[in-house]
């Protein structure tokens, strides 16, 4: 495979905040310039790309709104023009998760959550394939999925079938894509606190996995490094969630926390 004589370079999308700016802060680490996409975050952007510079790399922040098929086109071409070429890898990391259940199902919630967390990351990584058979070296895409695609409960219903779908893609596209583009997935488990979560539920259900503890975001960013660097490897996804994936429950963890899991002790993650 060919050797780059140039910084390698990867395009996060939703890389201003929480695991997104932890992606941008692991691929600096590891010695590449880094695009970090926004759509609201305009100051948590800036602010994560001086994080990145602050580390040796360049970085840059370019806008787009994953709604749009002609949006995502264009923050694909604003991305080739800051680097100078095409990013070296693709971090789809953007979602939208938003709460419904098979009950009170919405198709314009479905069809909104597909378009974010399915067509978005699956036409950039087209994109990306379209400008990589001149490319020196072999770029990856790594779409971020849920462990929750392997641990299946009804909550979250639309967003659960958006993960369903790009987790299929993921062996679908890298044969697809193949031989000029690598696609992988990463697979989380609970990191941060979200929907109706109180930090104490968020303490407790963290620790819902095999390894009792809560998962490092940060350990999820190296993943996705990992999947990058090694020329080798596609078609795969690695479940980084401290082995929450096989412990099975009827809902959603934040759900259920209280009853499955004691009091964090003082001090305690």
């Amino acid at each position: 495979m060919p050797t780059l004589d140039r910084p390698r370079a990867v395009l996060v999308t939703g890389g201003a905040r929480r695991l997104g700016r932890e992606f941008c802060l692991a691929f600096a680490r590891a010695g590449w310039n880094v695009v970090c996409h926004y759509q609201h975050s305009r100051g948590e952007a800036l602010e994560t790309c001086e994080a990145v510079r602050a580390l040796g790399r360049e970085a840059h922040a370019v806008p787009g709104d994953l709604n749009q098929p002609d949006a995502i086109a264009a923050l694909f071409a604003a991305t080739v023009a800051v680097l100078g070429q095409a990013p070296d890898a693709l971090v789809n990391n953007a979602s939208a998760f938003e709460p419904d259940t098979g009950l009170d199902f919405s198709p314009e919630l479905l069809q909104r959550q597909m378009q974010i967390n399915l067509a978005a990351p699956l036409q950039l990584a087209s994109l990306l394939a379209r400008s990589a058979n001149a490319a020196a070296a072999r770029p990856c895409v790594t779409h971020v999925l849920d462990q929750k695609v392997f641990n299946l409960n009804p909550d979250y219903f639309s967003y659960t079938l958006s993960k369903l779908a790009l987790e299929r893609a993921v062996a679908l596209q890298a044969q697809a894509l193949a031989p000029h583009v690598r696609v992988n997935g990463v697979a989380p488990g609970l990191i941060y606190m979200s929907g109706p979560q109180s930090g104490e539920n968020f303490r407790r259900a963290s620790r819902v996995n095999l390894l009792q503890s809560a998962t490092n975001p940060a350990d999820v960013a190296k993943s996705a490094v990992f999947l990058a660097e090694n020329a080798s490897i596609t078609g795969v996804t690695l479940t980084v969630d401290s082995g929450q994936h096989l412990v099975p429950l009827e809902r959603d963890i934040m759900f259920v926390a209280e009853q499955l899991a004691p009091a964090a002790p003082p001090g305690a993650a």
